[in-house]
């Protein structure tokens, strides 16, 4: 069974915040992610970071953004940034 176009697999959209830019068309980003422990149902932070897609290098450290997957566009980035939420507190003073 082939499956059409409206069966794709929706892609995952994460928010995070920016940690480094310093390569070219190319931002870290952390995203924070809770979950709770099977024994002892204690919630626990996991962070995770991601190497995403930059195209004009508009982020900053700091920012706060979205980034959703795509096809892999080198060996580690799989991710292009969606949009900016915030701006950085660095770069408004």
């Amino acid at each position: 069974m082939k499956k059409t176009k409206e069966e794709k697999m929706p892609k995952r959209i994460l928010k995070g915040k920016i940690i480094k830019n310093k390569t070219d068309k190319t931002v870290i980003v952390d995203v924070e992610s809770t979950y709770m422990h099977k024994k002892y149902k204690k919630y626990l932070k996991k962070n995770k970071k991601y190497a995403v897609h930059d195209e004009n290098n508009l982020g900053k450290v700091g920012d706060l953004v979205e980034i959703i997957e795509s096809k892999p566009i080198s060996k580690t980035k799989k991710f292009i940034l969606l949009n900016d939420e915030k701006k950085s507190v660095k770069a408004s003073k």
